[in-house]
């Protein structure tokens, strides 16, 4: 299994920035992959960034540009960089792992929410 705790989201206004925080059980290289979903209120939930054991990154393209996901030098830690936020970018926020053994893991959710 693999546990992941988040944190850092809050409120911010528009054109702020946050750093959201992902902290695995594992280290990413036994894991593949970790990443954020996030879930706004009536809609599914969506990619916004992910890095593989081996550094390679994907963005949404809603966020390219603004967003930056970056491996720590744990090694079992994911960072998402916002910048330059929207109040379109108001969602939980979920942390992912895997797929380890098939499965992926997910942590509790953060809410970030970015006020005009």
């Amino acid at each position: 299994q693999v546990q992941l705790v988040e944190s850092g989201g809050g409120l911010v206004q528009a054109g702020g920035s946050l750093r959201l925080s992902c902290v695995a059980s594992r280290t990413i290289f036994s894991i593949n992959a970790m990443g954020w979903y996030r879930q706004a209120p009536g809609k599914q939930r969506d990619l916004v960034a992910s890095i593989t054991s081996g550094g390679a990154t994907n963005y949404a393209e809603s966020v390219k540009g603004r967003f930056t996901i970056s491996k720590g030098d744990a090694q079992n830690t994911v960072y998402l960089q916002m910048n330059n936020l929207k109040p379109e970018d108001t969602a939980v926020y979920y942390c992912y792992a895997g797929p380890f053994y098939g499965r992926h893991y997910w942590g509790q959710g953060t809410q970030v929410t970015v006020s005009l």
